[in-house]
């Protein structure tokens, strides 16, 4: 896919932006190197791949194979997941030019 410099001032009307002449050039160039990234992408042979929900699962998969193997396994070495701040609500709303019962008080915005 290759966009054309109508295409760039159309996405910059949508966007409302004005772009100047030079600008509209720079932004196509980029745009276009994306979508030959997007391209190199898409070209990559994935038959026969399982999709991966989350890195630390290939990981998981890995060490139970070297566990399989009599090999000493992977140890996944995570944070624990414990609070490491101090709730400051009271010291981070004093500058707040409105509060009411702990939460911040905003004008209406939608009628």
């Amino acid at each position: 896919m290759s966009l054309t410099p109508t295409d760039i001032a159309r996405i910059a009307n949508l966007a409302r932006l004005e772009l100047q002449a030079d600008e509209s050039a720079r932004m196509l160039g980029q745009i276009n190197a994306f979508f030959d990234i997007v391209a190199q992408i898409s070209a990559v042979d994935t038959e026969g791949k399982v999709p991966m929900a989350h890195p630390l699962d290939a990981m998981q998969n890995l060490q139970q194979k070297l566990s399989d193997s009599n090999t000493q396994g992977i140890t996944l070495r995570l944070r624990p997941d414990v609070a490491s701040e101090p709730n400051d609500r009271d010291a981070n709303q004093r500058s707040a030019p409105a509060v009411e019962r702990g939460l911040f008080l905003v004008p209406k915005v939608i009628e």
